[in-house]
């Protein structure tokens, strides 16, 4: 009797050590072997100690955090912090998120993607959206692995994340990686959070663009990382939020998208609030912002009630 008791606690201890690692989040390459238009043998990754706020980043990874209940298959989100190309806010925009989406049944990948820099990168302007590019090709590759629906897969993003998100969504037929078995590598729904969206003179963040392509860019790149200007019937459905006072990242950017895409018929919300600033500190809430965003994935069936 005492042997089977042991037996069992020893038996029920093994299956909760499992259960603790397939749940547990965990951090994986984003690219199994050699990493496209990297510069050999070039690598500067640095963080702050925690690893909450990145500052540069050579050596892209995807954050795994599965929701606990996977009895049916679940949607997934992206998640593309924000940081203006030149740092990345991954807790606050990132690691905290996902485990709200992970609350609601929802699996989420956070992005470590790289950041832009002529001494990693051949071509530093593109490597972020490769990075999100191939971050939606692995998520898609290993649906049925994480037990997610293939087709509710939309990405997520902050500030310049948001630029990330929304250039995906727009120049998902510019496939910028291996791609033999052609998956699709067009987001499923886009959510979008005081975005930078524009790049150009009158709207853009010249930030972001100085970082991402170059301080006097030619007028061909401004227009190409311009996501209002390449919005057509095709481009996915979106949900964005932004406050109307935000100095850093300008509100029309968020109003221009969501224009481009009802001139297009795409699906679109838009919640502008009238304080927030940028980053949307102590108002709206997280619970208020994050809560709308819920609630149009839900009336769209981009998630289910749980």
């Amino acid at each position: 009797m005492k042997y089977n008791f042991y037996k069992i606690v020893s038996l029920l201890i093994v299956h909760l050590s499992i259960s603790s690692l397939l749940f547990a989040q965990r951090t994986i390459p984003l690219y199994k072997g050699e990493i496209p238009n990297s510069i050999e043998g070039s690598v500067i990754d640095k963080s702050n100690a925690d690893s909450s706020v990145w500052h540069r980043i050579s050596t892209p990874a995807l954050s795994i955090y599965l929701p606990k209940q996977l009895q049916r298959k679940r949607s997934a989100v992206i998640i593309c912090a924000g940081g203006g190309y030149a740092g990345l806010n991954i807790k606050r925009e990132g690691y905290n998120v996902a485990e709200a989406f992970n609350k609601e049944g929802v699996a989420a990948f956070v992005l470590r993607y790289r950041l832009p820099d002529d001494k990693t990168n051949n071509n530093k302007s593109i490597a972020p959206l490769q990075d999100a590019q191939q971050a939606i090709k692995m998520v898609r590759d290993s649906a049925a692995k994480w037990n997610i629906d293939a087709d509710k897969i939309g990405i997520m993003g902050f500030s310049a994340g948001g630029h990330l998100a929304s250039s995906a969504g727009t120049h998902y037929t510019n496939i910028t990686i291996p791609n033999p078995t052609n998956t699709s590598l067009r987001p499923d729904f886009m959510l979008l959070v005081y975005p930078v969206i524009s790049f150009t003179n009158t709207i853009g963040h010249i930030g972001s663009r100085d970082n991402l392509i170059e301080k006097s860019p030619t007028t061909a790149n401004i227009n190409y990382f311009s996501s209002e200007l390449h919005v057509n019937k095709q481009t996915p459905p979106t949900f964005l939020v932004h406050s109307g006072d935000d100095k850093v990242v300008l509100v029309a950017n968020s109003i221009k998208f969501y224009e481009a895409l009802n001139k297009n018929n795409v699906s679109a919300d838009l919640h502008i609030y009238s304080k927030g600033g940028h980053g949307f500190g102590a108002t709206p809430t997280f619970e208020e912002w994050f809560g709308r965003c819920l609630h149009w994935m839900k009336s769209n069936k981009w998630m289910s009630n749980k």
